[in-house]
């Protein structure tokens, strides 16, 4: 794993756009190549508290959960992401990549290498709900999104990551 300092941290801050409602507070965030070959990616998630995962692909539809943060932390392959709705930011998911998706951010798959994989997490290991951004999930949902608290560590980087430097309570 990279150390903190030789990765680079993008910030992406959507708003609702009537349909997706991303998250009124928290920005995205896009940690460019962390994980390295060796690196055990579920291990490293779970020993942050960021545990429920599984393997797979970023659904190609667009969704959100509005009780939980979600991380997705790439193993191999590239995609393209459609992150925050239809008016959204398309962006390249490459291996060693990771995206925390503060609740309520929607994202989506556009296209995928063939061996694109990517693992899935959530603080505390949160059984997620998910949503499709139809208008019979508001108010609730927006409501969801207000409540769910920060998580009590980075995903990657642990008690002091850089998740806190961009999500502040």
């Amino acid at each position: 794993m990279k150390r903190i300092e030789d990765i680079e941290i993008i910030p992406l801050k959507m708003e609702d756009d009537g349909s997706i409602p991303n998250n009124p507070e928290l920005p995205l965030l896009l940690y460019k190549n962390v994980f390295e070959e060796s690196d055990d990616i579920p291990n490293i998630l779970n020993a942050n508290d960021w545990s429920g995962d599984w393997l797979g692909s970023v659904h190609p539809f667009h969704h959100y959960h509005s009780n939980t943060h979600e991380v997705l932390a790439v193993k191999a392959g590239s995609a393209t992401l459609l992150l925050g709705g239809e008016q959204g930011e398309a962006v390249e998911a490459e291996k060693g990549d990771v995206i925390i998706l503060p609740a309520g951010y929607g994202h989506k798959r556009i296209e995928a290498s063939d061996d694109y994989a990517n693992y899935g997490a959530y603080p505390g290991g949160v059984d997620f709900d998910m949503n499709y951004g139809k208008a019979e999930e508001r108010p609730e949902k927006i409501e969801n999104i207000r409540q769910v608290p920060l998580p009590q560590y980075d995903p990657v980087f642990g008690e002091n990551g850089p998740l806190f430097d961009h999500w502040k309570g």
